[in-house]
């Protein structure tokens, strides 16, 4: 049975049902009363149905969602491909150094030329005389 209440016909029943009545001509409540079937909305579904696919439009599809594809699992990194990204790891740290040591050489010349460019300027030397 289905989840709404309605009956479940096997294919074989169904096929004969709409080949009954589209091919032999067979009445509606004639071949109901054949296979047993309950209801005329099945019937003229299953006839539509065989009339556009044959046989095999009444097969059952598959219920749900359809299976997504499964994720491929990362493929084990190659030596070279483990080379390859100490290399890169390597290169941006040096250059971080690289950077870090001229701001600091910056810093230390900037600290040296100041104390001397205050004297120079002719600025306050600090004495008190009036």
């Amino acid at each position: 049975m289905g989840g709404n209440g309605g009956r479940c016909y096997d294919w074989e029943t169904k096929v004969a049902a709409a080949r009954d009545h589209v091919e032999n001509g067979m009445a509606k409540t004639e071949f109901m009363a054949r296979h047993g079937i309950a209801s005329v909305a099945p019937l003229e579904r299953w006839c539509r149905e065989y009339r556009a696919g044959g046989p095999e439009a009444l097969r059952p599809r598959p219920k749900g969602r359809p299976r997504g594809s499964k994720s491929k699992p990362k493929p084990e990194p190659t030596r070279e491909r483990e080379l390859a990204e100490q290399v890169a790891y390597l290169k941006a740290k040096v250059a971080y150094l690289e950077k870090l040591r001229a701001l600091r050489a910056q810093k230390s010349r900037d600290a040296r030329e100041a104390p001397s460019s205050d004297c120079s300027r002719g600025g306050d030397t600090g004495s008190t005389t009036s």
